[in-house]
Formats: C-alpha cells, sequence, structure tokens
C-alpha cells in the first residue's frame, strides 16, 4: 500500500464512499468511548491538532475540541476572524503552514464547497471535515446514525424522514449517504425552493404528513435568510406549513423519535415544547459528539 493511500484512508471527508465497514467501526469505537468516560486519556499524548474554523461554529468547534483533550492530545484554535486569511492568504496557505509547523491532523470547517478533497490532495497529515459548504458534514451524520443504532438497535430497515431546507443542508447530504449503506431509508420533505433536485434520485421527497409516519423525523434549521422574498415571507407561515408542531408530533408513531442537528430556531421548525419532550433525541445527540470524534480523530491519529 502506497503512502498516499494510507494517508487517504485517514482523511474523514465525508460519508459518501464510506463502506458500512468503516461507518460500524466509527460507531463501535465511539461506543467504547462513552462506555469508559475518562476525562483525559494519555491515548494521543504528544499529538498536535489544529481545529482550523474559516467558518463560526461552537458547538462542533467546542465537541471537537474537548474530545481531542480527552485523548491527551495538544489543541491548537484558530479562528478565520482573526487570521492572516483576513489579509488575503488561501485556506491552503493556511493548511499548508500548520502542517509545515508540524501538525498531526487538522479539524477543518469552511464556506467553499469541493476545495476540501483539493485540499487533502495536497496536504500529507489528515484531515478532517467538520462542514463543506453545504457538501457534508461527516461527524455530525455519524452521531445521528449513532443515536439511532442506541435506540433502536439498527439501522438497517428504519425509515429517517428529514425536513427542511434540503438544498443548503451539508447534514442532509452527509445522513442521506451513511443511512442508505447501512440500509435505512431516508425520504425528504421540503418546500419546492428548499429542495436539491440532484438529491431526489437518491430519496423521494415526501409530503409532511408522510414524513410523520417515519420512525425518525430528523429536522433540520431553517434558514430563511437564504430565502428572502421566496414562498416564505415569515417564520409562522414556514411553521404552519413545515413546522413539526405539537399537533403534528402527536400524530407520530408510539416508538417515532424526533432529532436535530441544532442550534434549532424554537417555534419555526419545532415548537418549544417538543425540543425536550420524550420523544426528543436532540440533547441526546449532541451528548454523543464528543465520544464520536474521540473515535474519529482517534481514526486519524492511529
Amino acid at each position: 500500500m502506497t503512502q498516499l493511500q494510507v494517508q487517504s484512508e485517514k482523511h474523514l471527508l465525508g460519508t459518501k464512499g464510506l463502506s458500512a465497514g468503516e461507518l460500524n467501526a466509527i460507531l463501535d469505537r465511539a461506543a467504547h468511548w462513552e462506555q469508559h468516560p475518562v476525562k483525559v486519556t494519555n491515548q494521543l499524548q504528544g499529538r498536535f491538532v489544529a481545529n482550523m474554523f474559516f467558518e463560526n461554529s461552537t458547538r462542533t468547534r467546542f465537541s471537537f475540541e474537548v474530545a481531542e483533550k480527552r485523548l491527551g492530545t495538544e489543541v491548537l484554535n484558530f479562528a478565520a476572524a482573526v487570521s492572516s486569511v483576513q489579509k488575503g492568504e488561501s485556506i491552503y496557505d493556511t493548511v499548508r503552514t500548520l502542517e509545515s509547523m508540524g501538525i498531526d491532523a487538522g479539524v477543518i470547517r469552511m464556506k467553499p464547497n469541493g476545495l476540501l478533497a483539493e485540499l487533502a490532495q495536497k496536504i500529507k497529515v489528515p484531515l478532517i471535515n467538520a462542514g463543506d459548504g453545504n457538501n457534508e458534514h461527516p461527524t455530525q451524520a455519524l452521531l445521528d446514525l449513532y443515536t439511532m443504532r442506541k435506540q433502536f438497535g439498527e439501522i438497517r430497515g428504519l425509515h429517517v424522514a428529514i425536513v427542511g431546507d434540503i438544498q443548503h443542508s451539508r447534514v442532509a447530504r452527509s445522513n442521506l449517504w451513511a443511512l442508505q449503506t447501512l440500509g435505512a431509508k431516508v425520504s425528504f420533505c421540503a418546500p419546492p425552493v428548499m429542495q436539491a433536485a440532484e438529491l431526489a434520485e437518491h430519496a423521494p421527497y415526501v409530503s409532511i404528513d408522510e414524513a410523520l409516519k417515519a420512525d425518525v423525523v430528523m429536522m433540520l434549521r431553517v434558514q430563511l435568510e437564504r430565502h428572502e422574498g421566496s414562498l416564505f415571507g415569515s417564520a409562522e407561515e414556514y411553521r404552519a406549513a413545515y413546522g413539526l408542531t405539537a399537533e403534528r408530533a402527536a400524530r407520530m408513531a408510539p416508538h417515532a423519535v424526533i432529532m436535530h442537528p441544532a442550534p434549532f430556531n424554537r417555534n419555526v421548525e419545532i415548537d418549544d415544547e417538543l425540543v425536550e419532550c420524550e420523544k426528543s433525541k436532540i440533547f441526546t445527540q449532541m451528548s454523543h459528539g464528543v465520544p464520536i470524534r474521540m473515535a474519529v480523530i482517534e481514526r486519524a491519529l492511529s
């Protein structure tokens, strides 16, 4: 096996193309870390991991940082807003600079689509995608899968309905690829202006009433600012047509659960009273972020 192949297997650029075996190995390792909640291990002591966030993030960045520190790594945090990127330095130059300083892995979030795959071919240290444009967000999908597997025992045969702004959602894409690889059925529900036409061949678009019949109803944050002047003039109109209201949630199957990658707009895509209701796994999902990211960092550095 060439050095290049070894490296490419250490990157985590997306869930698309990951085998069922690879997905399950990450989920199994996350289960190990969840069952051993040691605050700090010295598993990866002496390794340097750089968190390179060229796009704002709170939950994902903190979750990665906690995971890295629990594994005993040295953490370097980098925020584009206060860096040379503001002066026109390219993302490639920044990553290359950190690589030349001796980092062992990089966690990276960025706005442009498609740039990460190019970077990964030029950078020798493993890169972990913490969200790139509206392309992928693999660790979010992995923690979603982990939550479903814990809830239902297995993912094969589950029906997962993803509701909201599919067009701009990297979470929807990463979940689609991973869920289908593990044998789940995926359907989308979105107003016409928020549909991603290129995904229609992979998963059908269904009505909100149909989506409520799924085992998992996954709501997405609605970014109304991206759709100014379109079908929905207001949050109220969106909630009436596509929101998970208390009345709609009451129609879900007794065993079904509600998920959301967060942050959420309360009383827009999901009613306030549902965020922490019995069916909701939203905060449970968040708690799985650290063990999943520990598994992913370990995979990159092992």
